[in-house]
């Protein structure tokens, strides 16, 4: 872990919540935050997405234990988000972290251009060293639009913000050959470096009734995150300090990524079949070479129609130089074309941002 430059933490509610009060575990909570700040500390960009909203108030609001109607779980969302965001605000603070508080639902890693704006948000609140708080939209989710539980929204997320490692606590130790409540001779994984059938096989739906996520969607979790270059490991969360006792062997399950995570987003990239195409100049092609963004004033022509977050073409001078998601629409880049990012505001009405496309967001 001491390797990670950016970290996902996915944190169940029975690890937050007590069971049976329904209260804050702040002693917990207190824990953790000391484990964020070491890993801030010593360079890593942290992520938190954290159960924990309807939990909280469901206690507040006084509603019954067991599934609740739509309305219901999404009102005590709405009441117990407040509390959450409240609850990691004042456990941060006495570290000097600020916390940000970010709502998503399933759409908004569905649509390019969501996904761009929710990647450029985290990118963002990390350059300033703040640690995002993410947690599906429950208020206004419905099952239409969910990811249905935060083991999968945590790999959504680190697949977003390009982690190298996602680090799932829970209240097991670890991926077993079969549930070690019911079979005693269940052996634990230490490490899995394929997904395969067998694996697959071995999962069950054992859950805590506070969480939604059984050892299924964590498989589902490892898939999405390993594919994209992030490793990922599931670890029991109850102890104090549950990312300092990961990093001194405490017992998990460590799924090997396939790669690395910037080379796979490119991967992923180029594989797009590309709306439109942009050429761009011979001092812009050099940049590009040299792993620059493209900035408008680089674009000497813009063919096509696209929207904003959709795969484009860059041309150069002598044939494709590569594929990357456009940040504008194709009128909007038209307009902006051959100018200074300076110029943008005053050419479209509105601020825009500074590159057409980000050298992240492309396969040069």
């Amino acid at each position: 872990m001491a390797a990670a430059e950016r970290l996902v933490v996915k944190i169940g509610s029975a690890l937050l919540v007590d069971r049976e009060t329904g209260a804050l575990r702040e002693e917990w909570l207190t824990g953790l935050a000391e484990d964020v700040a070491a890993a801030q500390a010593r360079g890593a960009g942290v992520i938190l997405v954290s159960s924990g909203s309807i939990a909280l108030g469901r206690a507040t609001l006084g509603l019954p234990t067991g599934e609740l109607p739509l309305e219901q779980s999404q009102a005590a969302a709405a009441v117990g988000q407040i509390e959450l965001a409240r609850a990691y605000r004042l456990a941060l603070a006495p570290h000097g972290i600020k916390a940000a508080q970010v709502l998503v639902t399933l759409e908004d890693s569905e649509d390019r251009r969501r996904y761009l704006n929710t990647r450029a948000t985290l990118e963002t609140l990390l350059g300033f060293g703040v640690v995002p708080i993410v947690n599906e939209n429950d208020t206004i989710a419905t099952d239409e639009i969910r990811f249905g539980d935060n083991d999968r929204l945590a790999a959504q997320v680190a697949v977003t913000i390009g982690a190298d490692q996602l680090v799932l606590l829970s209240d097991v130790d670890g991926f077993y050959t079969a549930n070690p409540s019911e079979d005693p001779t269940a052996l634990r994984y230490e490490v899995i470096e394929k997904i395969t059938p067998e694996i697959e096989g071995m999962a069950g739906d054992a859950g805590s009734g506070l969480s939604k996520g059984g050892m299924k969607t964590k498989l589902m979790a490892a898939k999405t995150a390993t594919k994209a270059g992030c490793a990922m490991v599931i670890s029991e969360g109850s102890v104090t300090r549950p990312l300092k006792a990961l990093d001194e062997g405490a017992n998990c399950t460590w799924f090997v990524a396939e790669g690395d995570p910037q080379a796979a987003r490119k991967r992923w990239i180029a594989s797009m079949k590309p709306h439109g195409a942009v050429r761009v100049d011979p001092g812009a092609a050099t940049a590009l070479a040299g792993g620059s963004s493209l900035l408008p004033a680089g674009v000497t022509e813009v063919h096509g129609s696209f929207g904003r977050g959709e795969p484009v073409e860059i041309l150069g001078p002598d044939g494709k130089l590569g594929q990357g998601l456009i940040r504008y629409t194709s009128s909007e880049a038209r307009i902006i074309a051959g100018h200074r990012s300076g110029d943008i505001a005053g050419l479209l009405g509105y601020p825009g941002r500074a590159a057409l496309v980000h050298r992240d967001d492309m396969a040069v």
